[in-house]
């Protein structure tokens, strides 16, 4: 973990959460609120990680989801479109969905979109990279204190092995 990662919190907090996900799986969407209430009841205490691990197999959106919420990095807005693109129900990440998210956040549609966004899709390949070092194998995975995590994805038990 980083400068170069994508965090909520700070460097050195007391406690850490690393998810390697996919904007486009369903579980990785269900771990949304649980990734929230951790983060609510640990506070500053914890620092979160999100890095990019796209399953373009499975979901032939998740590349381009993920390269525009590097887009918006670029403009200091990379939150706000992650939260955009695990909104609702259903995952929507057409490029016509991209760009209406990036004028939600205010930032430029064509910043966000291919073909602009070729510059960062090493950024995704790093992340992705680097999970498949770590162990990755599916979405969402995450790392507690820098271990690899294998309980369930209840906020009550990555509380549990942060704080053990």
């Amino acid at each position: 973990m980083g400068t170069y990662d994508h965090l909520l919190g700070v460097l050195g907090a007391e406690y850490s959460l690393v998810e390697y996900g996919d904007f486009e799986c369903p579980y990785c969407r269900a771990a949304v609120p649980v990734v929230n209430e951790v983060r609510e009841k640990l506070g500053e205490r914890l620092v979160f990680v999100f890095r990019h691990f796209p399953l373009a197999e499975l979901h032939p959106f998740a590349l381009s989801a993920a390269v525009a919420a590097e887009g918006a990095a670029l403009h200091g807005l990379y939150w706000p479109m992650h939260e955009k693109l695990f909104s609702g129900d259903e995952p929507r990440l057409t490029q016509d969905d991209l760009r209406r998210y990036a004028e939600e956040i205010g930032a430029k549609p064509e910043k966000v979109t291919w073909p602009a966004t070729r510059f960062v899709e090493d950024r995704v390949e790093a992340d992705f990279n680097s999970g498949v070092r770590s162990g990755v194998r599916g979405t969402p995975t995450f790392f507690v204190n820098g271990e690899l995590y294998e309980g369930d994805t209840t906020a009550e038990a990555i509380i549990d092995a942060l704080v053990r």
